[in-house]
C-alpha cells in the first residue's frame, strides 16, 4: 500500500511504514500544510495494526527538514495564527514522540530547527555522512523553544546550549559523538541501513515495545527512588502478558518466539 499527498508520501513494506517528507523544493520546510499532512500520515501508520516500525525519511538531497517555513511565518500577522502554528507543531512532535511502535529517522541532509525536533522525536536516528544538525533560530531572532525540551533529554546541557546559543550546525560525525544519532553511514547506504535496522525491530513483540517505550518516556525519568517502584509494577504487569509468556516459553523450548 502507498499513500501520497502533495507534501508527504507513505509506503508500506510488510510491517514497516516509510513516511517521507516530500517538498524538496522548499527543503521539506515545516509549512502548515506539511505539518498537517505528516501528522495525518503518522496517525494512519499508528492505526494500522500491521505496522511494527516507522521510518521517517525525506525527499531530495539538500535537506531532511530545514525547520519552519519562514516565508509563510512572515505572512502571519495575527497572534492567534502564530499560536495555531505553534500548537500544530506541538501536536506533530507529540504524535511522533508518542507512536506505539519504534521510529527511526533517516537523515539525508540538513536537519535544522523543527527538523532537528523531528529527529529527536524518533527513537533512533541514522545519518548520511553529509547530514548536518542545528538550531539556527537565534540568528533570525527566534529560539528553539520546543526543541529544547527534546534536546535536554538526549545530550548534555552544555552541548544543548552550545547548539541553541551559537546557532551553528554540527556535522554528522559530531552529532554521533554528541549522541544526537545512532550511526553515520555513506549517503548511498542510508536507506538500506535504516531498513536493516527496521527489519531487526519488526519481528519483536509490538506490545512489549509499546510498553517499553511508555516506561522509558514516563516513569524512567523520575528520580530513582520514585522510578523503581513504578517500573517494578510495570514489569510485573508485563510479565503476565501473552507476549512475555510466549517469549519465555519459546526460550524454555529452544525455539523462536511467535509474536
Amino acid at each position: 500500500m502507498a499513500v501520497t499527498s502533495a507534501f508527504v508520501q507513505s509506503s508500506y513494506e510488510q510491517s514497516i511504514a516509510t513516511v517521507t517528507l516530500n517538498d524538496p523544493a522548499h527543503r521539506n520546510a515545516l509549512s502548515m500544510a506539511l505539518i498537517e499532512a505528516l501528522s495525518d500520515a503518522l496517525l494512519e501508520a499508528e492505526q494500522d495494526p500491521s505496522v511494527r516500525c516507522v521510518i521517517l525519511a525525506a525527499a531530495g538531497d539538500r535537506a531532511f527538514c530545514a525547520g519552519a517555513d519562514l516565508k509563510e511565518a512572515l505572512n502571519r500577522k495575527d497572534p492567534e495564527a502564530h499560536l495555531a502554528y505553534a500548537r500544530a507543531l506541538q501536536e506533530l512532535f507529540l504524535r511522533l514522540w508518542g507512536l506505539r511502535c519504534p521510529t527511526i529517522a533517516a537523515v539525508n541532509g540538513a536537519a535544522l530547527a523543527g527538523g532537528l525536533g523531528l529527529v529527536l522525536c524518533c527513537d533512533m536516528a541514522v545519518a548520511g555522512k553529509t547530514a548536518v544538525f542545528g538550531t539556527p533560530e537565534v540568528r533570525v531572532g527566534l529560539w528553539p523553544m520546543m526543541v529544547t525540551a527534546l534536546l535536554r533529554e538526549q545530550i548534555t546541557p552544555k552541548r544543548a546550549m552550545e547548539l541553541c546559543l551559537l546557532g551553528e550546525p554540527v556535522s554528522a560525525a559530531k552529532a554521533l559523538d554528541w549522541g544526537l544519532v545512532n550511526a553515520v553511514v555513506p549517503q548511498e547506504d542510508l536507506m538500506g541501513s535504516v531498513m536493516q535496522l527496521a527489519q531487526k525491530l519488526a519481528p519483536l513483540s509490538p506490545d512489549t515495545l509499546a510498553a517499553g517505550k511508555r516506561a522509558w518516556q514516563m516513569d524512567s525519568l523520575a528520580p530513582v527512588p520514585e522510578a523503581l517502584p513504578l517500573l517494578a509494577a510495570r514489569l510485573a504487569k508485563l510479565s503476565l502478558t501473552p507476549a512475555a509468556q510466549e517469549g519465555m516459553a519459546a526460550f524454555r523450548e529452544k525455539r523462536p518466539p511467535i509474536f
